[in-house]
């Protein structure tokens, strides 16, 4: 019994935990993957000169679809800052199409696209959740790998800490927006009078 306390059964346990986290948020982005063509395809018919925007989201689909980032490639930092840019990048092109339709009142007010904004909301909120099962996981996984003394479990058996999902620009979220709202709209600029 001398590795009764080592903390090699606990790896084990951390790292299955860790797998099925990751598993879930997979699982989220895929069904937010899944809703995005039958959203395009709503607000096409309603904003078919919005084909930048409409585009932009294909594209950023078909990014996130063409990655594969198993669980055993977590370990790898820049895979996983990767995945996430991917992700980030579609997030924006759904988030641009969205404003795009507020220009569209037929379109707002089409019950398909309610449904499907509704699911998308619906999805980000448990994409949401099922980060943060992640990063819960690897932090207990990481805690796992430095305390005293699975920490030397960790180092015999290479167990190493496992990065966490991060903010792309932590400095540009750090700084509070600035709202003025005594601020006067803009003149509009004068035009030349008709001859």
């Amino acid at each position: 019994m001398v590795l009764s306390g080592c903390g090699y059964n606990d790896f084990q346990t951390k790292d299955e935990a860790v797998k099925k986290a990751w598993a879930e948020v997979l699982n989220q982005y895929q069904r937010r993957a899944d809703l995005i063509p039958n959203l395009v395809a709503t607000v096409q018919g309603y904003a078919t000169q919005e084909k930048d925007v409409l585009l932009g989201v294909t594209e950023a689909r078909s990014k996130v679809g063409s990655m594969n980032l198993t669980a055993d490639a977590l370990n790898n930092p820049q895979a996983l800052a990767n995945f996430q840019k991917a992700q980030g990048d579609l997030s924006s092109a759904l988030s641009r199409l969205l404003v795009v339709s507020e220009n569209y009142p037929q379109l707002k007010s089409d019950a398909n696209f309610r449904e499907l904004q509704s699911q998308l909301e619906g999805t980000e909120n448990r994409i949401t959740i099922a980060r943060k099962r992640f990063t819960d996981a690897i932090e207990a996984y990481n805690v796992l790998a430095r305390q005293f003394p699975s920490n030397l479990t960790a180092m015999i058996f290479s167990y190493k800490e496992k990065p966490q999902f991060t903010v792309e620009n932590e400095k540009a979220i750090s700084v509070a927006p600035k709202v003025d709202f005594g601020a006067k709209p803009a003149a509009p600029a004068p035009t030349a009078p008709a001859k």
